[in-house]
């Protein structure tokens, strides 16, 4: 596993970059071939995401 991210900075940074990388895989679907499979990993990605905030949030305490 990588190096936990301690300062704010480095936090936005890598939370931003997963955004990017999440709205450029749903750019990337089309929406008239997408399953089942594909918004499941769009949700894990969001998910993730979340995930992140709240532990960098719970970080600051």
């Amino acid at each position: 596993m990588g190096n936990a991210i301690n300062d704010k900075d480095s936090q936005v940074i890598f939370l931003k970059q997963r955004l990017k990388m999440f709205l450029e895989v749903l750019d990337a679907i089309d929406p008239e071939e997408t399953d089942i499979d594909d918004i499941d990993r769009l949700i894990n990605m969001i998910d993730d995401l979340e995930s992140k905030c709240k532990e960098f949030q719970s970080r600051e305490k």
